[in-house]
């Protein structure tokens, strides 16, 4: 193929060529995102340190599971998303990297300022305004999942019910939750 006609290409057609064994295909595909999902990694990052190996890692994962690409997407979201989980897998890796004692620690806490301990408290009070007008067994698992960080296993183990009836009440629990949030601002 002539250069003018990789130029011109859609991506479609480039991932139909390289498939082929057109590595020149590639070059253009590469070519065309790298800057896009370079400056994806410096934003996540703020700064340029690891960005070439993430870029290069996700380029790698592209060419190698090219095949799996469906043009029900477009090409551009599919490396995206291959760049986001890339750095998903990148930013667990750096956690593991930890040692322990860091690992949990929370970042230097800062003093909240008077305005937002005020606005905190009137969440706080909001919040336990509307988990008192939840019916009770709703209120349970509400506090349960989300204030005392059971898991759905843990919960369907104490409470003695099915796996999926704990998940359905949390989901319609939660439902209602929103729904008298959202009143309360009305």
């Amino acid at each position: 193929m002539e250069i003018d006609d990789y130029i011109v290409a859609d991506d479609c057609r480039l991932v139909e060529l390289v498939l082929g064994g057109d590595d020149a295909a590639f070059e253009y595909l590469f070519n065309r995102y790298r800057d896009a999902i370079h400056r994806l990694f410096v934003q996540r990052l703020g700064g340029v340190n690891d960005v070439d190996d993430l870029l290069q890692e996700t380029f790698v994962k592209v060419y190698i599971n090219l095949h799996r690409y469906s043009a029900e997407y477009t090409f551009g979201q599919w490396v995206y998303t291959i760049a986001r989980n890339t750095f998903i897998d990148f930013m667990r890796r750096r956690q593991e990297d930890l040692p322990i004692d860091e690992r949990f620690s929370s970042p230097a806490a800062t003093t909240p300022t008077p305005e937002e301990s005020v606005i905190n408290l009137q969440q706080r009070t909001q919040i336990e305004n509307c988990l008192d007008r939840l019916a009770p067994r709703y209120r349970r698992l509400i506090v349960m999942r989300f204030f005392e960080e059971y898991s759905y296993e843990e919960i369907a183990a104490k409470l003695e019910l099915p796996l999926g009836t704990v998940k359905t009440q949390i989901h319609r629990a939660r439902e209602q939750m929103c729904r008298l949030i959202v009143k309360g601002d009305e």
